[in-house]
């Protein structure tokens, strides 16, 4: 086994490419970069080469790769247990529920792994609430989703997904989701009927490439759910934990959700972490058996989100989010007009729109990783800018930088 590592630590950035296409399902298209090391926003690849992480794993990374306080809290609760199962108590889960509903301003934690499970979690709770708390018939529950969403890739999910991508082969889809445009909150208010149960919806889409609602949306979405009787959940899995310049997106509207929907980057990067985050006449409506599981609240990922509450608790990152926000979207209006065709941005979260004569988005990205800075495209035509909250100025000053290059250069 040692002298099959060394081997393979060798492997150029081509080979390990090769190798991993080889014997992993093709449900990724990566980008030509093997990533061996990354410390804080940069990542340095098998060959040595270094790159300035402007992805951040999706928001998975909000705290750069390998913060001090998240490895020293994972470090020692390595050397003491990680997993116990919800079979018994762990002395980590208690303390990191009590603090990440504190930060929510909510009274209960459920805790699991993934975002795609918390959003499930989700529309399990918002359906046993509809009919043992609204009184809907049994069965009939409805939830309002909104059009272009992104909320995971399980088969509930890809059901009321208008991306054929993610559902093509997959049918038959579960029922109970109307879809309605997103940012139209006239439609979003005439779809609620007495049968539906919550508005299930992002604060900023991210997969659909950073797409800010028109302002009063979530205000015009929250007075709709109060008035109707029904939860609005609001899926803060990348939004949140101070990606968009604050602790949730929702705060940016001053609107208060029933139930928040958290993952990503309260891993820390580090190990899964994900959880629903309400009240306590919502997520009271569980009950031993109904939902579980086996590495939910497992004492290594506690440590590790006690950890991530703890650092969003001195207001320090969502304050860099929104400063750096700020410069990272003056330098891109300036690129508007030279290649650039629209810049949508919330906080240190931003959406670009390719001009299509120049370059698709996948082109944009592979020059840029040529740049040594690393980005993603979504739908065709969009890069997105999602560096780690911990990204110095003149760094990201240099992946605009690089982007205008890329621009300057497709355009000759």
């Amino acid at each position: 086994m040692v002298a099959l590592q060394h081997t393979e630590s060798r492997l150029s950035s081509r080979e390990h490419a090769a190798l991993t296409r080889s014997v992993t399902a093709r449900n990724y298209a990566p980008l030509p970069v093997v990533v061996a090391e990354a410390h804080g926003a940069w990542v340095t690849d098998v060959d040595g080469r270094r790159y300035l992480d402007c992805l951040a794993g999706y928001s998975a990374l909000n705290f750069g790769h390998g913060h001090p306080v998240l490895l020293r809290a994972a470090r020692e609760q390595l050397e003491r247990v990680t997993l116990t199962s919800r079979a018994f108590y762990n002395d980590r889960l208690g303390p990191f529920a009590r603090d990440l509903a504190a930060l929510a301003g909510m009274d209960l934690v459920l805790p699991m792994n993934t975002g795609a499970e918390a959003v499930e979690a989700g529309i399990k709770v918002a359906r046993r609430w509809g009919y043992q708390v609204k009184g809907v018939p049994a069965g009939r529950a409805q939830i309002v989703v909104a059009a272009a969403n992104f909320h995971g890739r399980t088969t509930t999910i890809v059901s009321f997904s208008t991306d054929e991508s993610a559902r093509e082969g997959f049918g038959p889809f579960t029922p109970g989701f109307t879809v309605v445009p997103y940012g139209d909150a006239d439609a979003l208010r005439a779809a609620l009927t007495p049968e539906t149960v919550a508005v299930l919806i992002e604060p900023v889409q991210g997969e659909a490439g950073v797409v800010v609602p028109p302002p009063g949306y979530l205000a015009a979405v929250r007075q709709a759910c109060t008035d109707a009787g029904v939860l609005f959940i609001a899926d803060e899995v990348q939004s949140g934990l101070g990606r968009t310049g604050a602790t949730f997106a929702c705060e940016l509207e001053g609107v208060i959700p029933d139930v928040y929907l958290l993952g990503k980057a309260l891993g820390g990067g580090i190990v899964p972490v994900s959880a629903v985050v309400s009240r306590r006449d919502v997520l009271d409506v569980l009950t031993p058996g109904s939902h579980g599981s086996t590495f939910g609240g497992n004492p290594l990922a506690a440590a590790v989100g006690s950890a991530v509450v703890g650092l969003l608790a001195t207001g320090e990152y969502q304050q860099r989010a929104a400063a750096l926000g700020v410069r990272l979207r003056d330098r891109l209006d300036g690129l508007v007009g030279r290649g650039v065709r629209a810049v949508r941005s919330r906080g240190l979260w931003a959406g670009i729109d390719i001009d299509p004569d120049l370059m698709t988005g996948r082109d944009a990205c592979e020059r840029l990783a040529e740049r040594g800075v690393l980005v993603k495209d979504t739908h065709g035509q969009t890069i997105r800018l999602s560096p780690p909250l911990v990204v110095e100025p003149d760094d990201l000053d240099r992946a605009v930088e690089a982007l205008a290059a890329v621009l300057d250069e497709g355009a000759r």
